[in-house]
């Protein structure tokens, strides 16, 4: 079976495909239409941390499949009562058709992928949100008409999102430069992947300390939260470590005129963006976070098909 543990286990055909897929289900289904690419499937998705968005797009987005979704909260789960993941994907597996699994690490997905026999989808984990970055992408593309030759600058922390950002941005073609502090870098392992990428692409990948270098030209700003689940006891340094890299109205001034603004919410306002620019009209966050649904149906099609 397939699964999605990184946007770096798709090619860049398939994610082209993907994409298009989601903007036909789009839509299909803000028409209306009904649809049974899922019928008969189940999909468990099974939660280690809180979520709004990534939770609701995938359970709304197998219903309107035809398919069934199961939440399957870890700490109501023999899990929290120490049971290995591979126990509980073993039998998890010849209940279930898909589980999208939101966890504190990547080898939880990997146990899951491994043990289960069954199509796993990572809605997120410590390395990656893959399926986060199917729906910017798309948003991207909604905004600008096209993806290969822009320029995309993330603000911010090098963390699961921007990780997955990079790979997606590498393989479609479009330039990305990530400022963060020193210490706060992405992944290298995946970095040197979007780097190889990009050199397919003919785009460029790079990090730079200074956030209006980045900005500078750049046709889409992008921010995350700078302390993310699991980190609240780093709050206080990265207060310090992240001063002066805020999406704002003096940052947005070096960037396109017609630049977008994206962050992948929930936001704390004040803090990696000002409410003045997220509520702005350059912003296009409500739009990314409406494609969520759509790009999480794209995704449980692709699995489940492949």
């Amino acid at each position: 079976m397939r699964s999605i543990l990184s946007l770096g286990d798709l090619s860049s055909a398939e994610l082209d495909s993907l994409l298009g897929r989601a903007a036909h289900l789009k839509k299909e289904i803000k028409q209306g239409t009904e649809l049974d690419s899922l019928k008969g499937k189940v999909v468990g998705v099974l939660f280690e941390k809180p979520s709004t968005r990534t939770r609701t797009s995938f359970e709304v987005a197998t219903l309107r499949l035809g398919g069934h979704s199961l939440y399957l909260a870890s700490n109501e789960l023999q899990l929290s009562r120490g049971e290995p993941v591979k126990d509980t994907a073993r039998i998890l597996g010849r209940y279930l058709d898909v589980i999208v699994g939101r966890v504190y690490s990547q080898d939880t997905l990997r146990q899951l992928a491994e043990f289960s026999g069954i199509s796993i989808i990572n809605g997120l984990s410590d390395t990656e949100h893959p399926t986060q970055i199917i729906s910017d992408l798309l948003t991207i593309k909604e905004a600008k008409g096209k993806l290969k030759g822009l320029k995309l600058a993330f603000i911010g922390d090098g963390d699961n999102v921007c990780n997955s950002l990079l790979l997606g941005a590498s393989m479609v073609g479009m330039d990305m430069v990530v400022a963060c502090p020193a210490g706060y870098t992405p992944n290298p392992d995946i970095l040197r992947l979007a780097q190889a990428n990009a050199a397919k692409s003919g785009a460029s990948v790079s990090v730079v300390h200074d956030p209006k270098r980045a900005a500078a030209g750049a046709d889409i700003l992008y921010t995350d939260v700078w302390v993310s689940m699991g980190e609240e006891k780093e709050r206080d340094r990265k207060m310090r470590a992240f001063k002066g890299f805020q999406i704002n109205s003096n940052l947005l001034k070096h960037a396109a005129k017609d630049a977008v603004v994206m962050h992948c919410l929930p936001a704390h306002r004040g803090l990696e963006i000002t409410d003045e620019v997220i509520e702005g009209r350059q912003s296009v966050v409500w739009q990314q976070g409406e494609n969520k649904l759509y790009g999480a149906a794209a995704t449980l099609e692709f699995v489940v098909k492949s």
